[in-house]
């Protein structure tokens, strides 16, 4: 099992290498979906609504991976040193700017398009869940972003973060579902 593991792990890294946006895309998109029907199971649900889950899918290939591999780019022309201050400069730039830009996307897109909300109730739900959904990225984000800074490779930054982000996609996609019940 090891085996194969280890080149599946050589086929993606030269995937990396030859088609670097490509790959991050396709990784972030599959992720993304991944994390939505995960937070389907652990919301409870007895039908997997895979529609929601493609809509996440498409989110994470079309927004999610080129955002950051575009980001991580221009990051490191920005701040190419590797020391200690440089690093947190880095993270405290991602964390007053992409960071709080994504999680705006993030609740406008599922409120949109993937929950299908008016425009009333996604503008009411970032009016009162975006201030806390922001705080508690502060608490997780700049943790994810130092370690992603601090010990990946540039070509690995991307991936490093939508794993992280599975974990948080979740988190927000429950709140989102949670916001569903509280109003119905």
């Amino acid at each position: 099992m090891a085996d194969v593991v280890e080149k599946a792990w050589q086929r993606y890294l030269i995937a990396l290498q030859k088609y670097p946006l490509r790959t991050k895309a396709t990784t972030a998109g599959v992720l993304a979906g991944c994390s939505d029907l995960v937070a389907q199971k652990l919301a409870g649900a007895k039908k997997l609504q895979l529609k929601r889950s493609l809509l996440m899918l498409l989110y994470g290939l079309v927004y999610g991976g080129p955002f950051g591999h575009f980001f991580h780019k221009l990051m490191e022309r920005l701040f190419p040193r590797r020391d200690t201050p440089t690093l947190v400069k880095k993270v405290l730039v991602e964390q007053l700017t992409s960071g709080p830009w994504n999680n705006f996307v993030f609740m406008l897109y599922m409120g949109l398009l993937v929950e299908g909300w008016p425009w009333r109730l996604v503008k009411n739900k970032l009016r009162t869940d975006y201030p806390v959904v922001q705080l508690n990225a502060w608490r997780v984000w700049p943790v994810v972003s130092f370690i992603n800074y601090y010990y990946m490779p540039i070509h690995l930054r991307v991936l490093f973060h939508n794993l992280a982000a599975v974990c948080w996609g979740t988190f927000l996609i429950l709140r989102s579902t949670r916001a569903i019940k509280q109003a119905a």
